[in-house]
């Protein structure tokens, strides 16, 4: 079954303690690692990282979580990502194309594609595209640089073309009517690592994503 919550790490190093800390909320919040739901997929997003270190650290993540049936998924680079033994790879607009990714990636290897509406998403199915991050449904302070937000509307229609993960403003409060669009799941920052209580947002969210 795809993911449905994606949790993508905000770490300023790669090291031992932020490992520890993902886990720490993975585990905390009573979720995936205890053996229910919660967090099911993390995608690494450490565009600070060295490649040495992106490899070496979600080989560790990925020891970590595969047991317990969390994917780890890397953000924009299909090699590391096959390096390192992760699930998927998830691309953005200046990456590798999702149809070359496709090509070279194992068949039980998820590819993932940022998508802007329903035209991008038919189009990242067609390519191959497991699933697709469509956003920033709402405003987002997280990333630098973002489009003017989608809205429910836009992530409704291309939540008809592919297994839609909403990203962009995701918080809490905003659950509820993200998954009533239809959209498979959302992919959070923010809501988690900014919250003074990171494990008990991800579970509170987790329970929303899952009952839906």
């Amino acid at each position: 079954m795809l993911p449905r919550f994606h949790l993508i790490t905000d770490l300023p190093v790669l090291d031992r303690a932020s490992l520890e800390r993902l886990l720490a909320v993975l585990a905390g919040h009573d979720g995936a690692l205890a053996g229910r739901p919660g967090v099911d997929a993390v995608q690494v997003r450490a565009k600070r990282a060295t490649d040495r270190e992106v490899v070496a650290w979600t080989r560790d993540l990925v020891a970590a979580v595969r047991p317990h049936g969390v994917r780890v998924i890397v953000n924009d680079r299909l090699d590391l990502a096959l390096a390192a033994g992760a699930d998927g790879v998830h691309l953005g607009h200046d990456d590798l194309a999702v149809a070359d990714a496709r090509a070279l990636a194992p068949a039980s290897f998820l590819v993932g594609a940022t998508c802007r509406g329903p035209a991008q998403a038919a189009r990242a199915r067609a390519d191959g595209a497991d699933y697709a991050g469509v956003g920033p449904v709402h405003a987002s302070s997280t990333k630098q640089g973002l489009p003017d937000p989608l809205g429910l509307d836009v992530l409704a229609a291309a939540a008809r073309e592919i297994a839609a993960v909403a990203i962009g403003g995701i918080t809490r409060d905003r659950v509820a009517d993200v998954m009533a669009t239809g959209a498979h799941g959302v992919a959070v920052v923010a809501a988690v690592w900014a919250d003074p209580d990171p494990p008990r947002a991800a579970r509170e969210i987790a329970e929303l994503v899952h009952a839906a």
